[in-house]
């Protein structure tokens, strides 16, 4: 899983190059040059909803995503570890039912594309697909380990 993670984790950072790049280059090419790239918006907006769905399970990983830390810490031991539980489950249903929905999207759009740049569907949505495929599997590792204490994790603020 580790060589997964680092691999996630180069492909962000190109992300971001790329998300930097596209509005820079636009910018040199439309003021220095007077010739404007067509579909540089759109490629940017791409950058960005890429890099959120993929960074997304990086940053769980990394205790990055919000807990509510401070309002479970309020319960006894039994409850708190009962509510992680089961936020742990019903995240896990939420992000594989989104991966299947937006593997079903792709299935079902097979044949259009984007306005501008005229990118294949499946590509379009492909970050989608792998970031919540991704989270899934964050959450179900986190799950494992969640019941595998088979206590509740003290409370503890990670800032990332």
């Amino acid at each position: 899983m580790n060589i997964v993670r680092r691999i996630r984790l180069v492909c962000c950072l190109a992300l971001l190059a790329a998300l930097i790049g596209t509005p820079a280059l636009q910018i040199v090419m439309r003021g220095v040059f007077n010739v404007p790239m067509s579909g540089a918006e759109e490629l940017a907006r791409y950058f960005l909803i890429a890099l959120t769905m993929l960074g997304a399970s990086y940053v769980t990983h990394g205790g990055g995503q919000i807990r509510m830390e401070e309002i479970q810490a309020l319960f006894p031991p039994r409850v708190r570890f009962a509510l992680q539980a089961l936020i742990e489950v019903t995240t896990v249903m939420l992000f594989a039912t989104m991966t299947v929905a937006s593997v079903d999207s792709i299935v079902q759009n097979l044949d259009n594309q984007t306005a501008t740049l005229e990118m294949p569907y499946w590509l379009f949505m492909a970050p989608l697909t792998l970031g919540m495929s991704m989270l899934t599997l964050e959450h179900l590792l986190l799950l494992a380990q969640t019941l595998r204490r088979g206590r509740a994790y003290e409370k503890h603020t990670t800032l990332a």
